[in-house]
């Protein structure tokens, strides 16, 4: 049996539903891109949460105890604030120098 070979306008047919193919297959990058980049972005957006979450469960952990008065005594003293009847003394050059002891 012999084949035909198919006709002119078939074959152009052919080539544009290949080419209507390859058209949308082309429509589709960009949409793809931009859900790809939408969704690093929201991971990028959660680990920011979870890491302001963890600040704020810190921030609020100092809180409760920033009103105890342990707190309020040491913040003082770090200050350099003495309780009344009590005397401050500043000690300078105790301490080493280049790992040898200061004399």
């Amino acid at each position: 049996m012999a084949r035909r070979r198919p006709s002119r306008s078939k074959l152009a047919l052919r080539w544009v539903g290949a080419a209507v193919l390859v058209l949308i297959a082309l429509s589709y990058i960009h949409p793809l891109t931009s859900y790809r980049h939408a969704q690093s972005e929201v991971a990028q957006r959660q680990a920011a949460i979870a890491g302001l979450e963890r600040d704020n469960a810190e921030l609020a952990r100092k809180l409760t105890f920033a009103g105890k008065s342990e707190f309020v005594v040491r913040e003082a003293r770090r200050l350099g604030l003495v309780r009344p009847g009590e005397d401050l003394f500043i000690v300078k050059g105790v301490g080493t120098s280049e790992g040898r002891p200061v004399r």
